[in-house]
């Protein structure tokens, strides 16, 4: 895309509505994820959103922290946790500056890599090399730019482009999206609010070298 939203965009949205992305449940492909056991050791969940992923993880057993720049973001992703009995540890932060400490194991990114800029996805790129170890894995779900437009959408050559050297590609599969359809888009989608969604998306497995 052309441009990276601003952060206060995304809380605003937070604050004011339940974004298209809040579906009040974990995306299918990150499920069958856990269940096929590609999720291990320590876990970041990067844009962590409402926390829907962070707590799936966390009440099968998961070390997981649930992170996100956008504070009403995390508020409410606690009091989901909450509202579930469930221990889940959630934190704001950035995820262009993740730094090395600690270092995750897996890497779960749902719909965050596709809205970052050219300049921002490489800058976004280096801080998940920053915040691993050889050897660990950064699982991505984006949208893909075979979608109605959705969202920001990305191509599977943006994907892989944006790796590069340090990393392996090693598996990077079509899958569905589940959103639910905002005054944003009924014009572009001819739906009505409220509509849930599948749209076309890519699931990456990237492993650092």
């Amino acid at each position: 895309m052309d441009l990276t939203p601003r952060l206060s965009r995304f809380d605003e949205f937070y604050k004011n509505q339940t974004p298209p992305w809040v579906i009040g449940e974990p995306q299918r492909a990150i499920v069958e994820l856990e269940q096929a056991g590609r999720i291990g050791g320590r876990v970041l969940d990067v844009g962590c959103g409402t926390g829907e992923h962070t707590i799936l993880l966390a009440r099968a057993g998961y070390d997981v922290l649930g992170i996100d720049g956008a504070p009403t973001a995390v508020e409410q992703a606690r009091r989901n946790a909450e509202a579930q009995g469930v221990d889940a540890r959630f934190a704001l932060a950035d995820a262009l500056h993740l730094g090395a400490d600690p270092v995750y194991d897996t890497i779960v990114d749902s719909a965050l890599f596709h809205i970052f800029d050219d300049a921002d996805r490489a800058t976004y790129v280096r801080s998940l090399h920053a915040a691993t170890r050889p050897g660990s894995v950064v699982h991505l779900l984006a949208l893909s730019d075979t979608g109605r437009g959705f969202g920001p959408e990305v191509s599977d050559h943006t994907i892989r482009a944006a790796f590069g050297t340090a990393w392996e590609v090693e598996a990077l599969a079509e899958t569905s999206y589940r959103g639910v359809v905002t005054d944003v888009h009924t014009e572009a989608l001819n739906l009505p609010v409220g509509t849930v969604v599948d749209e076309p998306a890519w699931l990456a497995r990237i492993r650092r070298l």
